[in-house]
This record gives structure tokens, sequence and C-alpha cells, in this order.
């Protein structure tokens, strides 16, 4: 799919992606710790060159996995050129589970809020969170959700060793339905080699019960406890999932399924976790699934679960 008007022709919203995509001099990857160094040899070795560092790749080359913009401005480009009406980007915070003693990822928020205002509003912001830090995370995300407008909070808790019903989450979910914003956090396994069993998308089922008004995404397709993500989106109202950290031509074959059903049509949202906006909607739209599914799943449920229509 070489026509950019194919693209165009898809409104699209990526729910997931990450500093690096509107301000990549800003957004360093710490090599130095031992949960991405591992990754480059495992699941993301393909980004990897023959000494197990990352690949450098330059701004609007063909292979743009991971590459990013320079700039908001140069950002947007890319989104016209490719049919994005609105980028998601989470100010993302990452415990380190080996050392467990600082962030080995802590995104700065004032350069996405300054990208909302920059973008207009297509450039969208997400807070994250630290279980470990509760006052000081409450009140940066309402500083955020007030100050810039953020309308989302997007968190990792495998990188805390923690599931994501955890008592010490509760605080931000009530934060979250009090802000009236949305919360997604990563499940199934993650990238960086960390234990997994915390990321079991069933663990949410308590959530979803306690917390009926609040809006979530579990975000990472769930791989590979598929059929839990599945379950989870069908029979909870407020839960929604995400298929971003994978491209879609790699997608396990229930969920496509899945998503092309009456059961998961209106509850799967894309995004592009930063493998490249490009690459992540081309291969979305070649995957074999209906008309109404594409346009549901690349714009309307994500307008749906970020309330994009009140205001």
């Amino acid at each position: 799919m070489s026509d950019m008007s194919n693209l165009n022709d898809y409104p699209t919203i990526d729910i997931m992606n990450h500093l690096r995509e509107i301000r990549s001099d800003l957004a360093t990857v710490p090599f130095e710790y031992r949960e991405f160094q591992i990754m480059l040899r495992t699941t993301f070795k393909s980004l990897a060159d023959e000494s197990g560092r990352r690949k450098e790749v330059k701004e609007g080359e063909a292979g743009d996995t991971l590459a990013g913009h320079r700039s908001v401005a140069a950002c947007l480009a890319s989104m016209d050129e490719y049919g994005y009406e609105q980028v998601s980007v989470c100010a993302t915070k990452m415990w380190s589970y080996y050392y467990h003693r600082d962030f080995i990822l802590n995104s700065p928020v004032e350069p996405i809020g300054e990208a909302i205002r920059e973008s207009g509003g297509r450039i969208m912001g997400a807070a994250s969170y630290d279980p470990f830090r509760i006052s000081e995370s409450l009140r940066e995300i309402e500083h955020v959700v007030r100050e810039y407008g953020f309308n989302y909070v997007w968190f990792h808790p495998l990188s805390y060793g923690l599931p994501p019903n955890d008592r010490r989450f509760y605080p931000l979910y009530a934060k979250c339905v009090e802000l009236d914003i949305a919360v997604g956090f990563q499940v199934g396994h993650s990238a960086e080699v960390l234990p997994s069993d915390c990321g079991r998308p069933m663990l949410a089922d308590d959530v979803a019960i306690e917390f009926p008004d609040l809006r979530i995404n579990l975000s990472h397709t769930g791989w590979p406890w598929v059929d839990e993500w599945c379950s989870m989106l069908w029979r909870h109202p407020n839960v929604y999932g995400d298929i971003s950290g994978y491209f879609p031509k790699g997608l396990d074959d229930r969920l496509v399924k899945f998503m092309d059903s009456g059961r998961g049509r209106d509850k799967v949202l894309f995004g592009t976790n930063g493998l490249g906006l490009r690459r992540c909607k081309e291969e979305f739209l070649q995957l074999d699934i209906a008309e109404s599914t594409k346009r549901k799943v690349l714009y309307d449920n994500a307008r749906r679960f970020l309330a994009l229509d009140r205001g």
C-alpha cells in the first residue's frame, strides 16, 4: 500500500505513543540498564546491530521504527501525510525491576504540554504513575490535566513488579474517575524482560468491577494471554484494549478474529507505540477485516474511549 491517498482516506487516532515521536532529541533510551540491554537481544533483536546496540535510525527513513521526529512540526507533517488526526503521547515512567532504586525511564511532562498547545490539541497528553510515590504522582497528574489538558494516564505495572489490582494503584483509579479521564496499562508480557505474571489481562477484572465508571485500556494486546484480553473487553462495558506494541501483520489470529467480530469491533483501539506512523497504519489496513472494523478501530473507538466528543 504505497499510495498515501489510501492512508488519508482513514482518519486515525494513535492511542499509544511516546515522547520520541514528537521530540526525539529529548527521548533517549538508557541502554546502560539491564532491562533494555536484554530487550535488544530478544524481543527487539531486529533493531540491534551486531554488537547488540540499537541501530541508528534517522527521521524519515523507510524503516522508521522508533525513529520519531525531532520537532512537533515534523510530527504534524507526518500526521498530515499519513492521515492521523491525533496522537496520544505518554510521559512514560518505568521503574528498574532489576536495580530497585529509581526510574529507568521518566519522560518529562512539560514538552508534551507544550506540544498540546503548539498542535492545537492534535498531540494529546498522557500522564504516567509511580505507585511508590503515590501522593507526588497524583499531584502531577492533576496538574497536567488542569494546566495542559492531558486526558489520559498510562502506566507500566510490570516494571514495578505489581499487578494492576494492587492496592497501590487504587488511588490512581479514583483520581481518574474524579478528573473524568481514562486510564491504560501494559498487559501481556513486556518487551523488556520482566516478570510476566502481573501482566495477565484477567487481573483487570477486579479493577473493572470496582470502578465501573473508569474507562480502562488494556494496552499491548495481552499476548500471550490473548483469550483473557478478549474476555475482558467482551464482558466489561468500560474495558477497551489497544493493539500497540506489535506490528499489525504479526497480530495473533485469535485477536484479529475477535476484533473483526461483533464482540470486539467497538472495543479495540489502534496504537503504534512508536513503531512507525506509516508502517503500522499500512499494515493494519492490509488486514483481512471489514471496512467498518478498520474505521472503528482506527478512529471511532478512541474518540469514545477518550470522551473527545464531549469537548
